[in-house]
């Protein structure tokens, strides 16, 4: 009995622990930047939103916890509060991170395939499946004739030696 007691009070306590750690690493994810107004704030969630964290394998730079995500968060502050536009902020960030940074990344001719690749893919398998399906067709409209060793090894397979 006194083990099961102990048991338990040892899991509520790792619990505990482990709830009251999970708490103060979420606590410590949230940035307090100050605006002057509504629009910059906004700004600024739009593009931390739309920005991809470099070190993070798929995670904007709000839902980072990372270090770069926190220096870029930054970064994106001081440029808001300095005046530049979300055009230019996405020009410096391209200038320094390539087309990785962006989620949606801008159409050029290095990034046509990124863009079209899925919808060429599709019409060449769709193609691929209609010649298939369609050589199927006419396969299976043309009697299939067998000479007459196909036909003795036919028999020979089925088990029937006799000749029709």
């Amino acid at each position: 009995m006194e083990i099961a007691a102990a048991l338990k009070k040892a899991l509520v306590l790792s619990l505990t622990l482990l709830v009251l750690g999970l708490s103060a690493q979420v606590s410590a994810q949230v940035d307090t930047f100050q605006f002057d107004t509504d629009e910059q704030q906004q700004r600024f969630r739009r593009l931390s939103d739309e920005l991809r964290c470099p070190m993070c394998q798929n995670t904007n730079l709000t839902g980072s916890s990372g270090g770069t995500a926190e220096d870029l968060r930054r970064e994106i502050h001081r440029m808001i509060m300095e005046g530049m536009t979300d055009q230019d902020i996405e020009q410096f960030m391209f200038d320094r991170y390539g087309d990785f940074i962006f989620y949606r990344p801008r159409l050029r001719a290095e990034t046509v395939l990124l863009w079209f690749g899925p919808l060429i893919f599709l019409i060449i398998g769709g193609f691929v499946a209609y010649r298939i399906f369609r050589r199927a067709r006419t396969l299976g409209e043309k009697p299939i004739t067998l000479d007459e060793s196909e036909q003795e090894r036919l028999r020979a397979l089925l088990g029937n030696k006799q000749k029709p």
